[in-house]
């Protein structure tokens, strides 16, 4: 028969044995991401434990532009992504690699978004506002980048073709910022946390607003690759409702500021730790706030706008013309309108 210190031994020991079979069994996935404010809702989800209460071991994965990320998930190397539509997206997706389960980063009447922004020596031959930009050069990460896909929508709205808007492909924000700063291009359009931090230099300045050129943009999608989108459907559901919390909280601190002061503060420090981590907290701070952006509740995905994308790479013929949206789009997993 069993003594006190002899079933109490035993009971420890099956509380220890059940914690490393539940750590055993923790799923390793790896995320793609930008160190941009607008990838704050992941960041908040593994900070908080949200991927973790969901069985999902978390490694992050990061990228300067868009492009590299969707390869990365096409060859495994990445599970999720969070970032823009990208021409090397959509083929990848018309191949059968990738598939768009989710939206991200939006823009909204009424709340800061994307900003359009000049250099003073363009601004001093008289680019005062985008429809000004007619033979200016714009600067983009790669061609079939979501810049690349903001310039011609400027120029459509403004009246002028395409083709009168120079894109000019650096590969890295980094590039673009410097090129902007040494007035080597005219314009380009930026996150706000961004813009709003280059508009304090003498050398640049905001003149738009995306919001007024592409309302309700789908600025960023989430994605995985086509064989966790068919075969591997729990996991994606349990990186969407982690995610999703992240969302919720990061909403509720910084975009809807509904959540109160001290929450807001807790939220900026988290996000700190991945975005302008280099500079002092009190430095940070005003612009990762400046840069709080709608994320999608939910993941919701705006379909009219990913509709829209998908045609403008197509017309730009940059993606295959047999792409459908159902090759792009998986709508099982998140509500879309």
């Amino acid at each position: 028969m069993l003594n006190r210190k002899n079933l109490k031994a035993g009971l420890i020991f099956c509380v220890l044995g059940s914690l490393a079979f539940t750590t055993l069994q923790a799923e390793k996935i790896r995320i793609g991401a930008l160190r941009f404010t607008s990838h704050a809702p992941s960041f908040v989800a593994y900070e908080r434990g949200y991927f973790k209460d969901q069985g999902l071991e978390v490694e992050f994965k990061f990228f300067k532009s868009a492009q590299p990320m969707a390869v990365a998930i096409a060859s495994g190397d990445v599970d999720f992504g969070i970032t823009a539509i990208s021409g090397g997206l959509i083929n990848l997706a018309g191949k059968g690699a990738i598939k768009v389960i989710g939206g991200a980063l939006h823009e909204e009447i009424g709340i800061d978004g994307q900003m359009i922004l000049a250099s003073k020596k363009a601004i001093d031959e008289g680019v005062k506002t985008p429809k000004d930009l007619k033979g200016r050069t714009f600067g983009i990460t790669q061609t079939g980048s979501s810049f690349h896909y903001v310039a011609h929508k400027i120029a459509q709205k403004e009246g002028f073709a395409n083709k009168d808007i120079k894109v000019k492909p650096l590969q890295k924000v980094g590039a673009i910022i410097g090129a902007l700063k040494t007035q080597q291009i005219d314009a380009w359009s930026i996150v706000p946390h961004i813009a709003k931090a280059l508009d304090k230099s003498p050398k640049i300045s905001i003149i738009g607003r995306v919001s007024d050129y592409i309302p309700d943009y789908q600025v960023t999608a989430v994605f995985t690759s086509s064989t966790n989108a068919k075969n591997k459907k729990d996991l994606v559901k349990k990186f969407l409702k982690a995610f999703s919390k992240g969302i919720n909280d990061y909403n509720l601190a910084l975009v809807d500021k509904t959540a109160g002061e001290e929450e807001a503060t807790k939220m900026v420090k988290l996000i700190h730790k991945y975005v302008y981590s280099s500079k002092p907290y009190e430095k940070a701070a005003p612009s990762i706030r400046n840069g709080s952006m709608r994320i999608n509740e939910g993941a919701k995905l705006n379909m009219k706008s990913v509709n829209d994308q998908l045609k403008w790479f197509k017309d730009e013929k940059m993606v295959k013309k047999h792409i459908t949206i159902d090759m792009l789009v998986d709508t099982s997993f998140v509500k879309t309108y």
